[in-house]
């Protein structure tokens, strides 16, 4: 028999979403220094006790906005990636999905910009990985799996085409014409990935060197 939920868990649930939500806003508009406590309480409409309750401090709120923003990316891209049908093409959609997405300002300002700062670049890192480098590392896992590339290793493929979208992300948040920079950006990650399919299509196997230096083939 199902039993009813007690009302106080709701509200603390409640409580801590309207903290976090507020906190999203904050740091976007104004950055982690910009930002007090007593703003995200005002805003949030709660007190600053029950801030402390849910979070040790404005570092403990800032990584609990970090992972809703990130949470809201992930989810946004999973939907696309795990779409039924081609999945050449839901896998290239989801790699634009994810350069707009580095658009967005709240992405920008608390993953990209401030989360290394107040984070600390290894937590950053560490939490980028739990994020963004499982959805790549699936998209690379069907492309293989379905035959569209070839036998080349997973984790190393999946590594590579990571720092490509990292090192991508971080040239959009530093560019004067951002959509400019994203657009040119997908152009290049694209034309690699699909320079492998064509590899795979004209008989090329795998990636592996052979004894005298040359790439072995499958012809």
């Amino acid at each position: 028999m199902a039993t009813a939920r007690p009302r106080r868990v709701d509200y603390s649930e409640s409580t801590r979403k309207a903290l976090v939500n507020g906190a999203v806003v904050l740091f976007t508009e104004r950055g982690y220094a910009g930002t007090s406590l007593d703003e995200v309480c005002k805003r949030a409409r709660v007190t600053k006790g029950a801030l402390y309750h849910h979070f040790s401090g404005k570092q403990g709120l800032f990584e609990a906005a970090f992972d809703a923003v990130e949470q809201d990316m992930l989810g946004r891209l999973a939907e696309i990636v795990a779409q039924p049908g081609d999945v050449w093409q839901t896998s290239l959609e989801g790699l634009r999905a994810y350069l707009q997405v580095c658009l967005e300002p709240a992405y920008q300002r608390i993953v990209l910009h401030e989360g290394p700062v107040v984070m600390g670049y290894e937590a950053w890192k560490q939490a980028e990985e739990r994020f963004s480098f499982g959805l790549v590392r699936t998209a690379v896992s069907g492309l293989i799996d379905s035959g569209l590339i070839g036998e080349v290793p997973e984790e190393p493929m999946a590594r590579l085409l990571f720092g490509a979208l990292a090192g991508g992300a971080t040239m959009i948040v530093a560019a004067e014409d951002q959509k400019k920079a994203s657009e040119e950006i997908g152009r290049c990650i694209e034309s690699v990935v699909t320079g492998l399919r064509a590899l795979k299509e004209t008989g090329w196997t795998d990636c592996s060197v052979g004894a005298g230096g040359g790439s072995t083939t499958g012809q």
